[in-house]
């Protein structure tokens, strides 16, 4: 079954409007969200995962998320990622807003980064719906490197201000 979004403006008010993922082409003033989970351990590692060969950007890593479906807040839909995509159940109060961006790439949309706090075990994930192989973690000094050798998906809107940010936060 395809992905249904909703459809918000230039000011994330939703319209209205839902687009099924993949088919429907956003209109100039059109977006979705997008959430990214930035999970950090107590040495405030990041932890990534590296995606399955047959998806776009197909063994480069990434923190992990999504695109929130239709009906979703930005908040379930990363709760929803992580446990999809990783095993990793959170609690919706374990989630913290860090940043939004608005992207003006195909489609366009609005990316909510979402922090998150705790030691996890790599050996506890799962995959489960098959978008990553592998997970591990890195200090923000290796993601940058990584980043800087087209290691990380090109897409992540996180580094080392974000990074900055987040401890304060957290």
């Amino acid at each position: 079954m395809p992905e249904l979004w909703d459809i918000y403006d230039e000011n994330k008010n939703k319209t209205g409007r839902t687009a099924i993922r993949d088919v429907t082409i956003l209109q100039k003033g059109e977006y979705h969200i997008v959430v990214t989970g930035i999970i950090l351990n107590s040495k405030n590692e990041i932890l990534i995962s590296k995606r399955a060969t047959n998806k776009k950007f197909g063994g480069m890593w990434e923190c992990n998320g999504g695109s929130i479906l239709a009906g979703e807040t930005s908040k379930e839909g990363i709760l929803r990622e992580l446990k999809e995509e990783l095993g990793v159940i959170f609690k919706p109060e374990e989630a913290i807003f860090l940043k939004e961006v608005k992207r003006e790439r195909v489609p366009q949309n609005f990316k909510d980064l979402w922090l998150f706090k705790k030691d996890i075990n790599i050996e506890d994930l799962t995959f489960l719906d098959g978008e990553a192989t592998a997970a591990k973690w890195v200090s923000i000094d290796e993601f940058i490197k990584m980043f800087n050798n087209n290691e990380i998906v090109p897409t992540v809107d996180f580094g080392r201000e974000e990074y900055e940010e987040a401890l304060k936060i957290i």
